[in-house]
């Protein structure tokens, strides 16, 4: 069989469907065929076909389960994401659980979404991931931005022992020897976590905490009263502004930014 790996129409999203459960996966075929947009181009029950068949179809997307037999589906979206930068993963699972979340993120997955998504998220997100946005379902996005706030508390917080060594070692050396001048405190230099500050507007300031709490451009811009496309332009600004490539690293710089 002759595998067509060039797409004609680059407006067509073309999908690949991984799955374990024969039902599920055949189901989801079946469902997103009839969308005029997406065609089909290959299915896999386990990581290790997922990443064959993503070599052989280079599919726009992959829609991707995590526990599977032999190779599991962060593993699978590593290797996918590693080998063909242009091709991005989809999870579709029934696990929330934390260290699933974040390892499947890490890997390089642009969504995760679970498998009580209605029939309309699911389409959306396939549309908006192949248009290069990110999207978590709301029950992850609070979970991704817990581990960011939980992140940065750590990050603030003084090592209690290195304070010990550190006061320890001023003592001895204050018996031993005169005090010493200490040495000029260079200029730091300027770097993206120091220039990442640049003021928002008051707008902006709002669109990013709608962002960061997992909603969606359309969602935003329900809530703000702007069309879906000037949403879209803002989010655009504020990803410059903040120097973020991607709507998660962008949540993230919103918790730093808060503290």
């Amino acid at each position: 069989m002759t595998v067509t790996t060039n797409n004609a129409n680059p407006s067509l999203l073309r999908l690949l469907i991984v799955d374990d459960q024969p039902l599920i996966r055949r189901g989801l075929a079946m469902m997103l065929a009839t969308e005029p947009d997406i065609e089909i181009v290959g299915q896999a029950a386990d990581g290790l076909e997922a990443i064959e068949q993503a070599l052989a179809t280079r599919p726009d997307v992959v829609v991707m389960d995590l526990q599977m037999p032999r190779v599991s589906g962060t593993v699978a979206t590593r290797e996918i994401t590693a080998k063909l930068p242009g091709t991005r993963v989809v999870v579709l699972t029934t696990y929330d659980y934390d260290e699933l979340v974040f390892e499947a993120i890490c890997a390089g997955a642009q969504a995760y979404l679970l498998k009580d998504a209605s029939e309309t998220d699911v389409l959306e997100t396939l549309r908006a991931v192949q248009r290069g946005e990110s999207r978590l379902s709301p029950a992850i996005a609070s979970k991704v931005l817990e581990q960011f706030r939980a992140c940065a508390r750590r990050a603030s917080q003084p090592d209690a022992h290195s304070m010990n060594i550190t006061s320890t070692r001023e003592v001895t050396s204050a018996d031993s020897a005169p005090p010493a001048t200490p040495p000029p405190t260079p200029t730091p230099k300027p770097t993206a976590s120091n220039l990442f500050d640049e003021p928002l507007t008051d707008k902006e300031e709002r669109i990013l905490d709608l962002l960061a709490q997992g909603n969606s451009n359309k969602q935003i811009a329900a809530t703000v009263y702007l069309a879906e496309g000037t949403v879209k332009n803002y989010v655009s600004r504020i990803m410059d502004k903040l120097h973020a490539r991607s709507r998660i690293e962008l949540a993230m710089r919103a918790v730093k930014r808060r503290g």
